[in-house]
């Protein structure tokens, strides 16, 4: 049965503040039968349920399928319905509406945009220097879901976040779908900072630190029983490489690079492919830990 539009515009608020992703889907023309009208919407949760009302079967199965797809992705998408033996109208490469068969009695063609709505992506902060400060105040104004994990007596450094967690105990850390993870810890309980970092499963951990500190660090994790494969996958020296020198300078180019990885997927590939020519005389970057008081200072 239909649902109200109030049932719709409700799941849509609830859903956002509870920063779960959906699609809504939205019936932009109908020819011939159907059983949706111009205007009707539908909201599609990321467990493919639906609220709202934008036809039948067939053109429920197609707006489910192509919900599934803009979730994963961010891209919105324009579907066409159709009867399988119908006239279309050509279709130019730029338009990229994707065409659905309508196997239903009722025929008739309808089309329907298909909004991806996602949750903000959240920047894990961890550490409370003054790096760690930058990031969390950047990438606030970013519009990133910024959680700040610091010992007591750091989280009032912090003056812009959304979250904190005191400490650094791995039980607490956070595991949201889309994260970012960067540890600034810089000298003050740097192997227990990287273990909470670990636990959150996050894919994009950065460490600010030298080629020759984290390198100390991941096999002393590696040594104490942390997972191999989750160790690998600290990166640093952090940041993109643009001359860095201040700790805003520093949080700039490693959100830099977390924007890059996250709308292109490929910060990491240029990182590696970089030549020492580029990363800097000796190939280490300059966004590492040089405002710490030693640039090899580990501490436990």
């Amino acid at each position: 049965m239909p649902k109200e539009p109030d049932d719709v515009i409700d799941c849509m608020a609830r859903m956002k503040g509870e920063e779960q992703p959906f699609a809504v889907a939205t019936v932009v023309h109908v020819q011939g039968g159907a059983s949706a009208r111009e205007g009707s919407k539908a909201v599609i949760r990321g467990d493919g349920s639906v609220v709202g009302w934008i036809g039948g079967g067939c053109t429920l199965g197609a707006v489910k399928k192509t919900s599934a797809r803009a979730l994963v992705d961010g891209r919105a998408r324009f579907i066409r319905v159709r009867p399988k033996d119908g006239a279309i109208a050509e279709v130019s490469a730029e338009n990229r509406t994707e065409d659905f068969d309508n196997f239903c009695a009722t025929g008739g063609t309808i089309e329907i945009f298909i909004e991806p709505v996602l949750p903000r992506a959240s920047l894990i902060v961890v550490g409370g220097t003054l790096v760690a400060q930058a990031l969390a105040d950047l990438g606030k104004r970013l519009g990133f879901a910024v959680t700040v994990a610091a010992l007591q007596e750091d989280l009032d450094l912090f003056s812009n976040f959304d979250h904190s967690i005191e400490g650094f105990d791995p039980e607490q850390a956070l595991r949201p779908a889309t994260s970012f993870v960067v540890v600034a810890s810089q000298g003050k309980r740097d192997r227990d900072a990287l273990r909470f970092a670990l636990a959150t499963e996050s894919g994009y951990v950065a460490f600010v630190a030298s080629r020759k500190k984290a390198a100390k660090l991941r096999q002393d994790l590696r040594d104490a029983g942390s997972d191999p494969a989750a160790v690998s996958r600290i990166r640093s020296p952090a940041g993109a490489n643009i001359g860095a020198v201040t700790p805003e300078e520093i949080a700039l180019s490693i959100l830099t690079d977390i924007v890059q990885e996250r709308r292109l997927g490929t910060a990491e590939d240029d990182r590696k492919n970089a030549s020492p020519s580029v990363l800097g005389g000796d190939g280490t970057s300059t966004a590492r830990d040089d405002v710490a008081p030693s640039d090899d200072a580990v501490s436990d």
